[in-house]
């Protein structure tokens, strides 16, 4: 199934909401007073993160961003209490000269391996430096990005394939202190995306061969807004709506307070551009008339049951795009996605996909 690169979905207001979250993160947590206390400023980390569950990987790129920030703020931490700085990992000489990578710093390529330096990785920027990789043990490609000074992660896999229990998904090199802050940042987002990506792709697969497409809501955590969406892209489903401005809806309050569906329309209308696209949530079959006369783009039948869904479809024009949502599950979407004599539904939505998917498990392993 086809993949959303990270740094293409990561851009603009979406780069500038991932990285508050990671900062707010990492100053939840505060400094790491027992980790400043017990390594020094030349001591070094080699760690692997490693899935304790079969799950659909989300969030490694995530890494590079973490561990960025965690220099800074363990800089902050330590500099008040004259502690040396962070050590310094030399980068390696061998590398060509700078080349565009197709604005996909961190996708991965075959036998591909970034470099670029630390003002322009904080950027996220498409400028790197790549030479050639070697295959890693069972002939993985894995994919090496270092940021002179601090740390050096490998990716073992990409977001969106499906790890087995004891599989290792990365590597981190670097100043204990750094890693140890970015730890528990990291193993949040790689649980949380990863499990949003692995129930999205049961999602998904209950779908196969139906036609129907799989939607996500913006029942997401708070903050996490985008990151949560990203998810979904992972696991193979698509995103409905960012922000509301993205697609207007029309919900019931909207309506009851219009006065009905129709005067409802005309005044969302009012305030939109020429032809632009709008949905209207409907609850009945009398509802999604009216709407499609109104000739709206996309029609949601919200909370009913599948024969009525059926009903109401086949009374429906085909250009008329149709979501379902409400009081879907596992165990009955594929019913809900076969209703309809003359026509099926295009989309179906589900919000316990990103509210309610349970955590992946990873573990940060110290290799000794």
């Amino acid at each position: 199934m086809p993949r959303t690169p990270f740094d293409v979905f990561f851009t603009g207001p979406a780069r500038e909401h991932l990285l508050r979250a990671v900062r707010e993160a990492l100053a939840e947590d505060g400094p790491d007073v027992a980790a400043n206390a017990v390594f020094g400023a030349g001591d070094v980390l080699r760690a692997e993160i490693v899935a304790k569950e079969d799950t659909v990987l989300a969030g490694l790129p995530l890494l590079p961003i973490i561990l960025a920030e965690a220099e800074t703020v363990v800089k902050a931490d330590t500099a008040p209490a004259g502690l040396p700085p962070a050590p310094v990992i030399p980068a390696a000489t061998d590398a060509p000269a700078p080349v565009q990578c197709n604005a996909q710093v961190f996708a991965f390529t075959p036998d591909g391996a970034c470099r670029e330096n630390h003002s322009v990785f904080r950027l996220l920027g498409p400028t790197c430096r790549v030479r050639g990789g070697a295959p890693a043990a069972g002939g993985v490609k894995t994919k090496r990005c270092t940021v002179p000074g601090a740390w050096e992660s490998t990716a073992c896999a990409e977001d969106g394939d499906c790890l087995s229990a004891g599989t290792v998904a990365a590597a981190v090199t670097g100043s204990a202190r750094v890693v140890l802050r970015a730890e528990r940042v990291i193993l949040n987002f790689l649980c949380r995306l990863s499990g949003i990506a692995a129930l999205t792709r049961k999602y998904v697969n209950a779908l196969e061969g139906t036609g129907v497409q799989l939607l996500d809501t913006r029942k997401t955590a708070p903050g996490l807004r985008y990151p949560d969406k990203y998810a979904v892209l992972a696991g193979g489903g698509r995103n409905h709506r960012k922000t509301l401005g993205e697609l207007p809806m029309l919900k019931d309050t909207h309506i009851e307070a219009a006065g009905g569906i129709t005067p409802a329309v005309q005044r969302l209308r009012a305030h939109l551009p020429a032809g632009a696209p709008l949905e209207v949530e409907c609850r009945t079959s009398a509802e999604a008339l009216e709407a499609a006369a109104c000739g709206v783009s996309r029609i949601m039948l919200d909370n009913m049951r599948p024969e009525m869904v059926g009903t109401t479809l086949d009374m429906l024009p085909s250009h008329v795009e149709i979501e379902i949502s409400g009081g879907i599950a596992l165990d009955n979407i594929r019913s809900f996605a076969s209703a309809g004599a003359k026509r099926r539904a295009d989309f179906i939505s589900v919000g316990r996909i990103t509210h309610s998917a349970p955590a992946a498990d990873f573990s940060m392993r110290i290799c000794r």
